[in-house]
């Protein structure tokens, strides 16, 4: 496990405490390594509410109700997805905070608009959202420590601006 991962995990673990908010996760390409992080903190079970793996499109629009045109027009690795999976999976678990990853984690499945190691990332913090895409080099699993890692930063940096 990623000490940069968990330090930031202790880190939000802190701000959710005092701001008294709660957290879901919907992942994709981590798989539920941002989950996994986050309850690594003893008394996470004080903010953390739960995750859903999303890895396939039929559970992105089945349980996360993510339109088909949306996932036709963007792909399943955009900002408009993850976007919409943050919001989801805070509005199913009723949370404060929802975030996201969906992303190529390879070594198959990249193309030249989106290669291996292409993350789409996305925070809603009560309706406020921001999203960001991210590049990380192979192997596979790098990418998806990274990917995890870089959620963690992103949250942790829009849980501070508030």
């Amino acid at each position: 496990m990623s000490g940069e991962g968990r330090r930031l995990a202790k880190i939000i673990g802190t701000l959710l405490r005092e701001k008294g908010y709660t957290i879901s996760t919907a992942e994709s390409c981590t798989g539920g390594l941002v989950g996994d992080l986050i309850t690594s903190i003893p008394g996470s079970s004080d903010y953390f509410q739960g995750g859903i793996i999303a890895y396939s499109d039929r559970i992105k629009r089945g349980l996360l109700s993510i339109p088909e045109e949306i996932l036709r027009k963007y792909g399943a690795v955009s900002t408009e997805v993850a976007k919409d999976m943050a919001i989801e999976v805070r509005e199913l678990m009723k949370t404060d905070v929802g975030i996201s990853t969906t992303g190529i984690a390879g070594p198959s499945g990249g193309t030249p608009q989106k290669p291996v190691g292409m993350v789409a990332l996305a925070v809603d913090i009560k309706g406020k959202i921001t999203t960001n895409i991210e590049y990380f080099e192979p192997p596979r699993e790098r990418i998806k420590m990274r990917a995890a890692t870089a959620l963690l930063k992103l949250l942790k940096d829009n849980l501070k601006g508030l």
